[in-house]
């Protein structure tokens, strides 16, 4: 029998992909195996939104090298879709699968020969179609499932779109027959994933019957999914409409938690990056939320450095977000990426000043959500504790995304109890 090992970069899409590919393996016969163990197969499924993840990739080749230099190497994911010749000139990669083949790599695997040339299976972003649901199974008591995939849109820093193609996603009802599978393995809250999970519904998805969007989703899994708890993981401002929010303000399933993407709090830069809105509509998204859910748990990504981002319109952020009524932030330092159009604008921000922007929106972050939690203090929410045992303890999340722990109880593990903040 042989083993196989998993590392995951990037996003929880990546990790809801990871999840599948690896069951995919074990169906096959594989042993899964601990990425620090000798495998005969590593798998390492790849991000390329910041420079680092790149560097990762090379660094854990060499990790694998030393470790197990007779095993085989595949790399997939946007990385692998983006640069597969780059990754295929990598000492010790074996292979390299693109975004159309990830999902083939049973087949792929079973004809690599150590010690040939890496072998590249990838293709022109344009010719990808169809969709592959996905989903995460691990230790946690949380699920991520894809829905969605690729984006339409052409923001200016961003290679995405170059490494996952167009918009599509799933239909309602392959998502409810995903739901069930999940609820028939115990899980207790699914987190509903996507590129631009907003768009679910446009692009080719194997059979759709009907014109279906997002708003359409969340009221069929409202009305018959068996599992009890849904977060919704990330939504643009623009599509985050008044009907959704007010949806879920009223919902008995879906958390009162968004996370919605704001990248920078000015519209100079904005403009520049090339987002389909200001920041006067996230302003009132927010205001829309908060006034239909007070309690509600409200996450921003933001991202510092972009060229062109003066001190000035730095501040212009810095003050927006610290006038929002928001719990937390998410902030990525901008790094230059191959074919983009914000890689090849003047005006660039030194490295330092990006970090330093950075450390500055962090520690706003963690003020705001210490602000957030503080509010909540001796109310009583209803908390999903994980089934993990960490010397003692153990933690959860309520409702509204505050993480609580607490001493282990197996009573407890994967339960909702109320539990006084």
């Amino acid at each position: 029998m042989r083993s196989v090992a998993f590392h995951t970069l990037g996003c929880k899409l990546n990790y809801s992909e990871t999840s599948t590919l690896s069951r995919t393996l074990e169906n096959e016969g594989f042993v899964k195996k601990d990425f620090d163990d000798v495998a005969d197969v590593y798998v390492i499924n790849t991000c390329s939104v910041t420079e680092n993840a790149d560097k990762e990739c090379r660094q854990l080749v060499r990790r694998i090298q030393k470790r197990a230099p007779a095993s085989f190497v595949v790399i997939t994911g946007c990385y692998a879709q983006l640069k597969p010749r780059e990754i295929a000139d990598i000492e010790g990669v074996d292979l390299v699968l693109g975004a159309a083949e990830k999902f083939n790599i049973v087949e792929h695997i079973s004809n690599l020969t150590k010690g040939e040339p890496a072998k590249v299976h990838s293709c022109e972003i344009d010719e990808v179609e169809g969709f592959n649901a996905s989903y995460s199974l691990a230790d946690r008591t949380r699920t991520f499932l894809k829905v969605q995939d690729g984006c339409d849109y052409n923001c200016s820093f961003c290679t995405i779109p170059m490494a996952r193609g167009h918009s599509r996603s799933d239909t309602i009802d392959g998502v409810l027959e995903n739901i069930e599978t999940l609820h028939g393995k115990g899980t207790r809250e699914i987190v509903l994933t996507g590129i631009n999970l907003g768009d679910f519904g446009k692009g080719f998805n194997g059979g759709r019957k009907k014109e279906e969007n997002f708003f359409d989703l969340v009221q069929a899994i409202e009305a018959s999914s068996p599992v009890e708890r849904f977060r919704i993981s990330s939504i643009e401002p623009n599509l985050l409409s008044n009907e959704i929010i007010d949806f879920v303000a009223s919902s008995r399933k879906f958390m009162p938690h968004f996370h919605i993407p704001l990248q920078s709090g000015s519209n100079e830069i904005l403009g520049k990056m090339r987002r389909r809105y200001r920041r006067e509509l996230y302003a009132e998204r927010v205001a829309r939320i908060k006034e239909k859910m007070p309690h509600c748990c409200i996450g921003v990504d933001v991202i510092v450095g972009f060229p062109g981002e003066t001190d000035e319109l730095f501040r212009e952020t810095f003050d927006f977000l610290h006038g929002l009524d928001v719990s937390y932030f998410h902030v990525f330092t901008y790094s230059e990426r191959d074919n983009t159009l914000a890689a090849e604008m003047e005006d660039v921000v030194p490295v330092h000043v990006r970090n330093e922007r950075n450390k500055i929106l962090r520690n706003l972050s963690y003020q705001k959500n210490r602000f957030f939690t503080a509010q909540h203090e001796g109310a009583v929410r209803k908390v999903l504790f994980e089934s993990v045992n960490k010397n003692g303890m153990m933690e959860g999340y309520s409702d509204n995304y505050i993480k609580v722990k607490a001493p282990y109880k197996a009573a407890w593990e994967n339960q909702v109890i109320d539990w006084m903040l």
